[in-house]
């Protein structure tokens, strides 16, 4: 029997200097980590765009979520499961979810269901329905296809920006 191994990751807007949360979920490690896109110049003169600690944030601000977790364990972790709250300080950016290997899905109804974006409805308060933008958005989850060998690493990301 495969084992179901679901992680559940806090998703509150952190804005200290470390902007890292960490929890261990079995044999898995995982860690969210906030930043926000910068734009640099190099040492040549050229400009480019770098991902850096979401320290100040401002509402406009978009910010990065990245949520890395690593098999700890000397077994492949089977039918792993990653899913984030989207606070509700946050709009989340439409198609910015990534997750290499994984079938990544939404609710629009607090977690209790998820399905992909184009198929999500949100019932109005005049009865009618409608379909899902980004701001209804309420959690974002990835379905790994396959298990995550022993000391490998997985990734998901998404970004959001600050009402």
């Amino acid at each position: 029997m495969k084992n179901l191994i679901h992680l559940f990751v806090t998703s509150a807007l952190t804005l200290g200097a470390a902007a890292v949360m960490g929890q261990e979920s079995g044999n898995l490690n995982v860690q969210t980590i906030v930043q926000k896109e910068e734009i640099v110049v190099d040492i040549d003169g050229r400009q480019r765009t770098q991902l850096v600690a979401a320290t100040e944030v401002v509402p406009g601000d978009e910010v990065v979520y990245t949520i890395t977790f690593h098999n700890i364990s000397d077994k492949a972790a089977e039918n792993v499961v990653v899913t984030n709250p989207i606070a509700a300080e946050l709009t989340y950016i439409d198609r910015s979810a990534f997750g290499p290997g994984a079938r990544i899905e939404f609710s629009v109804d607090g977690g209790r269901s998820y399905a992909v974006a184009e198929q999500l409805a949100v019932l109005e308060d005049d009865g009618e329905t409608r379909p899902a933008r980004p701001e209804d958005f309420t959690h974002i989850r990835w379905s790994l296809a396959t298990d995550l060998v022993a000391g490998a690493q997985g990734v998901a990301r998404f970004h959001a920006r600050l009402n």
